[in-house]
C-alpha cells in the first residue's frame, strides 16, 4: 500500500469522524428540545443605521445640483441643505414641518463586532508589553547578579502562584487607585505581568538550551556578554522558543475574558449582554466561542508563517 492511499484511508476516516461528531451534536441539540433561533444574531454583529433629515418648516422644495432649499410658505428666508444623501422629496414638492426630506442607511457595527474588536486592543498590547517584560526578566534569571536573579525569580512565583482574576482585582482596585489607571490600562497591565511571568521562564529555558560553547565562542570574538547575548544567544533561543510563546500569547487571548469583571465591554461581556438581550445563550456563546477561535488561529497561522520563513533561512 502506497502512502498516497494511506493518506486517503486516513483522510476519509477523519471526514467520517467529523461527521458523526457533527450527527452527534445535532442529535443532542434535539434532545434538549431547545428552539434555535439564529435569526436573532446579524443584528448583533452588524446592523443597518439610518438617519433622518426632516423639513424644519411648512413649505416648497427646491433643488439645484447638491442644494436642497425649502421655501416657507408664509413669511421667513429659505432653509438649505448641502449634500444630502437619500433624498425622499422632488423639486416643487409642498413638505410639511417634521416630514421626511431625505434618508440615509450606513452598516455599523453591532455589540460583538465591537467586543471583538476590544479584546483584540486588549490582548495586542498586552502581548507587547509581556514580551518585553518577559524578555527582560527572562535574561535577570539567568544573570549571574543576586540581586537581579533573585527579584526575578520572586516576581515569578508570586505571578504564577496566585490566580489571574485576583491580580485583575488588585490592578484595578488597588493599583489602578493608586496611580489613577482607567479600567482598560489596567486590564492591560495585569494581563501583560501574569503572561511577562510565563514568557520570562521560555525564555530561560531557550537560553540555557543552548550550549555555553555559544558564548564562550563569542566572547573568545571579542564580543561583550551583552553583544553575545543579542547577537548569538538570543537569536537561537528565539527560535526554539518561539512554539511555546505562541501558546502562551494564545492563552492570553482567552484570558482577556476575565477583564470583563471590571466592567470592559470585551467580547465575553458583550456575549453576556447580548443573551440578556436575545434569551438566546447556545446561540450567542457558539457564536462567542467562535469569534475567539478566529482571534486564536490567526495568531497560530501567523505564528507559523514566521516559523517557516525563520526555518528557510537556515537553509
Amino acid at each position: 500500500m502506497t502512502s498516497k492511499t494511506k493518506n486517503l484511508i486516513w483522510n476519509g476516516l477523519l471526514v467520517v469522524f467529523l461527521f458523526l461528531l457533527g450527527f452527534g451534536i445535532y442529535g443532542a441539540s434535539v434532545k434538549i428540545d431547545y428552539i434555535w433561533r439564529w435569526e436573532r444574531l446579524p443584528k448583533y454583529i452588524f446592523y443597518t443605521d439610518s438617519q433622518t433629515t426632516a423639513a424644519p418648516v411648512d413649505g416648497t422644495v427646491t433643488i439645484e445640483g447638491s442644494k436642497l432649499s425649502i421655501v416657507p410658505a408664509g413669511r421667513g428666508d429659505a432653509v438649505s441643505f448641502e449634500g444630502l444623501d437619500g433624498i425622499k422629496v422632488k423639486n416643487g414638492d409642498t413638505v410639511t414641518k417634521g416630514s421626511t426630506i431625505a434618508e440615509t442607511s450606513s452598516t455599523k457595527a453591532g455589540p460583538l463586532v465591537v467586543g471583538l474588536f476590544t479584546t483584540l486592543y486588549i490582548s495586542f498590547f498586552s502581548i507587547i508589553f509581556a514580551i518585553i517584560l518577559g524578555i527582560v526578566t527572562g535574561l535577570a534569571r539567568v544573570s549571574g547578579n543576586p540581586f537581579f536573579k533573585k527579584l526575578s525569580v520572586f516576581y515569578i512565583e508570586l505571578i504564577r502562584g496566585t490566580p489571574l482574576l485576583v491580580q485583575i482585582f488588585i490592578f484595578y482596585f488597588f493599583i489602578g487607585t493608586i496611580f489613577n489607571l482607567d479600567r482598560v490600562t489596567a486590564g492591560i497591565a495585569a494581563l501583560s505581568v501574569f503572561t511577562g511571568a510565563y514568557i520570562a521562564e521560555i525564555v530561560r529555558a531557550g537560553i540555557q538550551s543552548i550550549s555555553r560553547g555559544q558564548m564562550e565562542a563569542a566572547r573568545s570574538l571579542g564580543m561583550s556578554y551583552t553583544q553575545a547575548m543579542a547577537l548569538v544567544i538570543l537569536p537561537q533561543a528565539f527560535k526554539r522558543t518561539l512554539p511555546p510563546m505562541a501558546g502562551q500569547f494564545i492563552s492570553l487571548i482567552k484570558d482577556s475574558s476575565l477583564v470583563s469583571v471590571i466592567s470592559i465591554t470585551d467580547l465575553t461581556k458583550a456575549g453576556r449582554e447580548v443573551v440578556a438581550s436575545t434569551f438566546s445563550p447556545f446561540e450567542v456563546w457558539f457564536t462567542v466561542a467562535a469569534l475567539y477561535l478566529i482571534l486564536t488561529s490567526g495568531l497560530s497561522f501567523l505564528v507559523q508563517l514566521l516559523e517557516k520563513r525563520m526555518a528557510a533561512q537556515d537553509r
